[in-house]
């Protein structure tokens, strides 16, 4: 097969090559350059320039010559932390040398974070004892396993010209074409990235989704790859290949995909990584095995601070698809290894860590129902656009990534025209420690009550699917901010922007958690008037199974009357008496211009610009007057003149 030209459009590749004085490098360099022997050399060569042509991947090579005197250590350092790829000599006549590998170069490198392929390289093999002879993968093997960073190893000689081309090939190959991301050399397995990745290319490439490449789908692939077809005897010798070594790999329709990652791990076992770096580019990939960021349209999700972004209803009809062809038992229960399956073709998937990590509600079999499945990519896709759109691309879908998310409308001209058409609502919700916002969150999710109490420490996402009324769904983010959370999440001015509603829980049993919960309330809503980012509010007296604390009555409704909102909406985790908490708080969320609390600050700040715009508007009025005045004046002045 083909090699690629130019890997990643790479515009060089600087070796350095370090070791000891006297183990052959300046030595090496010239060699390698000049094709020829040098009888005299400069203890330090300038940087010395391998034209593209080269080699065949036709990327040009800078090689840096390095001193390993004490006096240059410092400048060594630089050259070796600039380094695409190091090339570490020894001397073959020099055992002392190779033992210095293991240890001070070596670990000096990982001292210095260098974290670039590293190519050991015996030079002076000329000069080596014959009455001794040692196997060099004896010799290496051990410093290998302790060094994983060490790429490959060579024995070469510059006098007798022996595998001096090799060494740079090697280093540059080990850029260009990285084993690390590929294989596991302790396994001899591929890496689990590279068989993802690989996964969804062949998936790209069965047309008629029968898993298995047929002959004419295995030349489309070839051609796309390597610009070349196969011809008849090529695609039957491959496939003779796989079936001899793995008789799951091809059956009567063509290559399967097991058969397809065979092949990859045989190419790179073989030393031809090439082959399979030329596969991932073409397809996108970057040496991460990631897409190229080019392939994500990033500039689709920019967006003002108090927008949102949702996915489109055609996305979201991909994903009910996506959805029924992975609960192959048509359950409504997508098990945790279903959902490890749809992702198999991304990278890692992205709902094991937090924040989407028990997100969602679990069904009784502890798997995601549709409801559940779809909530997660609305909390995905809001909360980071561009790694939904990345996973889209990850699972094959199939249209415009463009197409698959939208921008909201900015909240303070849905608050002019006092209404919301966003389908996804985040709801911040604020509360003192042990007043039951974690309990509200769980209950929300569908989980059993429980008396144990645990603080919750850092903040807390859980989504899921409200009914309205007329059977219209929407779908709601809870963000739990815990109260020590608060203080920090308000030190920034737009920390409100992303915020539909905010409820404020509190203890109905606890006159101090009721204390605190307002005080709360007063500092959100203080930091919307300041910053015009004004938020609907609800306040939610918890744990009303509990006899409430005396004077609670009143104190709620002098606060709801002050700060012109609704009266608390009091609940019972315990009781599952929620008082349809969830449906309000989307309500309340859909009519952005209501429940939005005014503290006394902001009430005396509109008094005081009412009361100027008042002034002012005396004052255009009387200069009005003024202006009319004078104008009739002057119209009467020019009839006198014009009747004298």
């Amino acid at each position: 097969m083909a090699k690629s030209s130019n890997p990643e459009g790479k515009p060089g590749v600087r070796i350095v090559v370090a070791g000891d004085r006297g183990t052959g490098k300046s030595s090496l360099i010239v060699t390698a350059a000049a094709e020829t022997f040098p009888t005299n050399v400069l203890r330090l060569l300038p940087p010395t320039r391998l034209p593209e042509d080269f080699y065949p991947d036709r990327v040009p090579i800078t090689i840096i010559d390095t001193s390993a005197n004490p006096e240059d250590r410092g400048k060594l350092a630089e050259e070796l932390k600039r380094a695409d790829a190091l090339v570490l000599t020894y001397a073959c006549d020099q055992p002392e040398t190779l033992n210095r590998l293991s240890t001070y170069w070596l670990p000096e490198l990982r001292q210095l974070e260098v974290k670039v392929p590293v190519i050991v390289v015996g030079c002076k093999l000329d000069l080596r004892d014959d009455q001794q002879p040692v196997s060099l993968e004896q010799v290496m093997s051990p410093i290998m396993q302790q060094f994983r960073e060490i790429e490959t190893c060579i024995e070469c000689s510059a006098y007798k010209h022996i595998q001096i081309p090799e060494v740079f090939y090697y280093a540059q190959k080990a850029v260009l074409h990285p084993t690390g991301p590929l294989f596991d050399q302790e396994s001899q397995t591929l890496k689990p990235r590279c068989v993802r990745a690989l996964k969804r290319i062949f998936i790209l490439c069965d047309h008629d989704r029968d898993g298995a490449l047929s002959d004419a789908e295995l030349n489309d692939f070839q051609v796309k790859c390597f610009n070349a077809p196969l011809q008849p005897s090529e695609i039957v010798g491959v496939k003779r290949v796989v079936q001899d070594k793995m008789v799951e790999g091809v059956n009567e329709r063509g290559l399967t995909l097991t058969g397809f990652l065979f092949l990859h791990a045989l190419f790179i076992e073989k030393g031809r990584l090439e082959t399979t770096w030329t596969v991932l580019r073409k397809f996108g990939y970057n040496n991460d095995i990631k897409l190229s960021d080019d392939l994500i349209p990033h500039s689709s999700v920019k967006r003002a601070t108090d927008q949102s972004v949702e996915l489109t209803n055609e996305a979201i009809e991909y994903l009910r698809g996506i959805y029924e062809l992975f609960d192959g038992d048509l359950d409504n229960n997508l098990r945790p290894v279903e959902v490890e399956d749809v992702f198999s073709t991304a990278p890692d998937s992205p709902w094991n860590d937090v924040p989407y990590k028990d997100a969602a509600e679990k069904t009784a079999l502890g798997g995601l129902s549709l409801d559940a499945f779809l909530s997660e990519w609305a909390l995905m896709t809001l909360l980071d656009p561009a790694r939904s759109l990345e996973n889209l691309i990850y699972i094959g879908y199939p249209g415009d990534p463009s197409s698959a998310i939208r921008v909201t409308k900015r909240r303070r001209l849905d608050r002019k025209k006092q209404q919301s058409e966003r389908n996804v609502f985040q709801c911040f919700v604020f509360g003192p420690a042990n007043a039951g916002k974690s309990v509200l969150i769980n209950s929300f999710l569908g989980r059993p009550y429980s008396d144990m109490y645990s603080p919750t420490i850092e903040d807390r996402y859980a989504v899921n699917v409200v009914e309205l009324p007329g059977g219209i769904k929407k779908t709601l983010v809870l963000r739990e901010i815990p109260e020590d959370g608060v203080a920090k999440l308000l030190s920034s001015k737009d920390s409100l922007a992303v915020c539909d509603i905010a409820v404020f829980v509190h203890d109905s049993s606890d006159e101090s958690s009721w204390k605190r919960a307002t005080e709360l309330l007063v500092d959100v809503a203080g930091h919307g008037e300041d910053t015009g980012y004004e938020v609907p509010c609800l306040i939610v007296a918890a744990k009303d199974d509990l006899d409430s604390f005396p004077t609670a009555i009143q104190d709620s409704t002098r606060v709801s009357q002050d700060m012109g909102i609704e009266a608390p909406i009091p609940i019972s985790s315990k009781l599952s008496d929620f008082n349809n908490i969830f449906r309000r708080i989307v309500t309340a969320a859909e009519q952005p211009h209501l429940s939005i609390p005014e503290t006394e600050a902001g009430r005396s700040r509109k008094q005081y610009h009412r009361l100027i715009n008042r002034s002012l508007m005396f004052v255009s009025v009387g200069a009005a007057v003024a202006i009319v005045g004078l104008a009739a004046y002057r119209v009467y002045a020019a009839r006198k003149n014009a009747s004298n």
